[in-house]
């Protein structure tokens, strides 16, 4: 897999300006438990706090579970909102729509909403979509015109080709 989440618009690396970019993750290949924590990994590797928010409280407690034992070191740090250190959590997983850890990217999984501030705020955005889902397409077609109509920037990842390239950006 190549470097998604540190590609920038120069392809000079990580970039720690707010940028606008809305990166879309067409998942094919890869399901979402294999997608985020690799994406999630190099969020951190640029120093960034992240917020992944879905739309699904038992999704999240699945996805929780998941990132325990994920990575290389046994897991990826991360919280569920609602303790008492929310603000501390490198990764906060969510369903709502406020941001509480202080992120400087959000990753949107299963559909959940991203809202025009926050596509202009953050450092990265990133909506992550299941290729194979018909309506998980639509809706991100329907994000894609959202974040044009913002005025910012959409690019489009794919992985059809085996690994993740960029196709497309608006």
């Amino acid at each position: 897999m190549s470097d998604p989440a540190a590609e920038t618009p120069s392809g000079q690396g990580a970039s720690q300006e707010k940028t606008g970019e809305v990166f879309f993750y067409h998942m094919t290949r890869s399901p979402l438990e294999a997608t985020l924590p690799t994406l999630l990994q190099k969020s951190l590797e640029a120093g960034w706090k992240i917020c992944v928010r879905g739309t699904d409280e038992k999704r999240i407690d699945w996805l929780d579970e998941r990132l325990w034992t994920t990575s290389d070191d046994g897991f990826l740090p991360h919280g569920r909102d609602g303790g008492p250190h929310d603000d501390d959590q490198p990764v906060l997983l969510t369903t709502k729509t406020a941001i509480s850890n202080q992120a400087d990217a959000l990753i949107s999984v299963d559909g959940a909403a991203v809202a025009a501030v926050e596509m202009t705020r953050l450092t990265r955005v990133s909506i992550l979509f299941d290729g194979n889902d018909p309506d998980a397409v639509a809706h991100a077609r329907t994000q894609w015109k959202d974040v044009v109509a913002a005025g910012c920037t959409a690019k489009y990842w794919s992985q059809e080709s085996g690994r993740w390239e960029m196709k497309a950006s608006a």
